[in-house]
């Protein structure tokens, strides 16, 4: 049965209320998540986002009801799909998507599910009598009798990611106790400030962002000296550019001025800058024999504590 007209308005309402507190909203999908298992993590979350279900017409309509005065919503309506729910809040967004999807809980396989993850059966002993060799003949699993029981050869993968499982890989991976899939919330998408995405931006390193900035920088600047082109972040190079000219126009002609005076001695006699180089490069090993020295005298006058050998 339908919700009643009453109980639209109340949602309808406490989704406008939600859409004008939070500023970030958590598209989440909650495909096998039990109701003691929404109520963890909606503990969790307390303090940090607010949980919303409903069905999607019904999320759909409240919506559409606000678009005109807020139409910035309508990046939300094509993720209103499958068991979706919402999560708002006004935390950090990393730190409330960790809290989210922190809550799993291990489920056994079931036929028809839908494998998020590559499934596995280890090799080894079993535990299990001869007579249930048929379970492992029919998935193509080679197994041995050692000491009555059956044993596995080797790791044999029985269910691949994006599959759905079968029946018989259902019923061998219930008779060995293995649960190989966790069921929890998901976030599909992240609404934020006017902007939708999907979570893997929020996986996105700091260092990596500032790396391709300083990269579109570097970009920039090089296209803009190709075209002869000033920009910000051209103009640096073109000033070290044109006193390089200043310095080349200097050297070439009897001009000179202050910052090419050094430039020209250099040129004019290298050998004098060589000789008076030398001395200070030789300064500094001597200098730093003397400071061991002196460290050396402080550790004898220390040892003697002030008192000849015979006082």
């Amino acid at each position: 049965m339908g919700a009643s007209r009453a109980d639209k308005e109340v949602y309808f309402e406490k989704l406008k209320e939600l859409l004008a507190k939070y500023p970030s909203i958590f598209v989440v999908n909650v495909d096998n998540v039990g109701s003691n298992q929404m109520h963890q993590i909606r503990v969790s979350l307390r303090g940090k986002g607010v949980v919303l279900m409903g069905k999607n017409t019904m999320v759909r309509r409240a919506l559409r009801s606000i678009l005109s005065e807020n139409p910035q919503y309508e990046k939300l309506l094509p993720h209103v799909r499958g068991n979706i729910g919402f999560v708002f809040s006004d935390g950090d967004l990393k730190e409330v998507r960790e809290l989210i999807v922190a809550n799993k809980v291990a489920a056994p396989a079931r036929a028809g599910a839908f494998a998020t993850v590559d499934v596995s059966i280890p090799g080894g002993n079993t535990g299990m009598e001869p007579g249930k060799t048929s379970f492992f003949q029919a998935l193509g699993i080679p197994t041995k009798i050692a000491r009555g029981t059956i044993e596995i050869v080797s790791d044999v993968k029985v269910v691949f990611a994006g599959t759905r499982v079968g029946p018989s890989e259902a019923t061998l991976l219930n008779m060995l106790n293995i649960s190989p899939f966790t069921y929890g919330m998901t976030v599909v998408q992240i609404y934020d400030r006017g902007n939708s995405f999907p979570p893997s931006v929020l996986d996105v390193d700091e260092q990596e962002l500032v790396d391709r900035f300083l990269s579109g920088i570097k970009t920039i600047a090089a296209i803009s000296l190709a075209l002869n082109y000033p920009t910000i972040v051209s103009v640096s190079h073109v000033l070290v550019n044109a006193y390089k000219n200043l310095l080349a126009l200097s050297l070439a002609t009897e001009y000179t001025f202050e910052g090419s005076e050094k430039v020209k001695e250099y040129l004019a006699n290298p050998e004098a800058f060589a000789v008076a180089a030398a001395p200070s490069a030789a300064a500094a090993p001597a200098a730093a024999a003397a400071v061991e020295e002196k460290e050396e005298e402080k550790d004898e006058s220390d040892d003697d504590m002030g008192f000849g050998l015979f006082d």
